[in-house]
Order: structure tokens, then C-alpha cells, then sequence
């Protein structure tokens, strides 16, 4: 049985299927002035030792930036944070005009009003054809309001809503 070509437009449609989460990647630039991403990647992946991972495009200009500072926070956006998730993804050198944040006593950049924040050191970047794959390891991590994630599905953004 031979394998079929899988077209990156068929690809992308097929697995936007798959409904995932929204983090807002942050860290502080060794300028000093914080920096953030936008990923649909994020995952857990260890216990012992606490490791989580997201995957970054290579074509990402944020991305080498986040690795130089070697920390990073995972921000779960919630649903009510489309604002936030915009800026962040957007282009151009102040994404956090007007986004809300404080600075972690890792000197992180932690977005106000997301569902939870993971600050972590860099572990490892594994080369993963189109993207990389980042481990970081958890150095404090909490649930800060009950709400809604924000999802991303089919192309779009969106909402949880519980099955009765």
C-alpha cells in the first residue's frame, strides 16, 4: 500500500477538525521589553520532571526571541480575551500596547485575567519539520479565574459549551 500526498491545503483543513486551546506565549526580551506569540500547540507532557510544550512556526520572528531569553510563560487565554489574542498575534514591535500584564518573580511577562499561567525555563528545541518542538521546564504554574478557554476550531475562534 503505497502512501498518498497529502497536500498542505488538505492537511490544514482536515486537522482543523481538532479543536485546541489558545496560549499566549510570553517572555521578557534581553532588551528588557516583554514579547509574546500566539499558539494553538500547547500540551502537557511530564510529571516527574514537570514538562509542558508548544509547537512554534520556524518562519516565527517572535520565536528566536522567546529561546534567547530562555524562560517563557504560558498564558491559557479564555474566551472573552479575543483582544488580547489579537495583539499578541498580530505584527510589529509593540504587541503589548495594549495588552495587560504584570512581570513574575521570573521576571516574566504574565497576561492579566488569563485562565492560568506557566512560567518555565527553556529544556530543549527539537527540530519538527515547519515548527519546533519546546519543552520547558514548569518552575511555578497557577489557575487564576474560572472561566471559559478560548478554542480554536475549523478557521475560527470560539468558546467551550458543556454538554447537558
Amino acid at each position: 500500500m503505497s502512501e498518498m500526498v497529502i497536500e498542505a491545503a488538505t492537511f490544514r483543513q482536515v486537522l482543523g477538525y481538532y479543536p485546541t486551546g489558545v496560549s499566549a506565549i510570553t517572555a521578557m526580551g534581553v532588551d528588557g521589553a516583554p514579547i509574546g506569540m500566539v499558539v494553538g500547540t500547547f500540551t502537557s507532557v511530564s510529571l516527574d520532571p514537570p514538562l509542558v510544550g508548544f509547537l512554534p512556526d520556524k518562519g516565527s520572528s517572535t520565536w528566536p526571541r522567546i529561546e534567547a531569553a530562555g524562560r517563557f510563560c504560558v498564558n491559557v487565554l479564555a474566551s472573552d480575551q479575543g483582544d488580547v489574542c489579537r495583539q499578541l498575534a498580530g505584527k510589529g514591535p509593540d504587541k503589548f500596547a495594549e495588552v495587560e500584564y504584570t512581570v513574575s518573580d521570573h521576571n516574566l511577562p504574565v497576561v492579566t485575567d488569563a485562565l492560568a499561567t506557566i512560567e518555565c525555563a527553556l529544556h530543549s528545541v527539537t527540530d519538527a519539520g515547519d515548527h519546533y518542538f519546546v519543552l520547558g521546564r514548569v518552575l511555578r504554574l497557577e489557575a487564576t479565574r474560572d472561566a471559559d478557554p478560548m478554542l480554536f476550531f475549523r478557521g475560527r475562534y470560539g468558546g467551550f459549551a458543556g454538554l447537558e
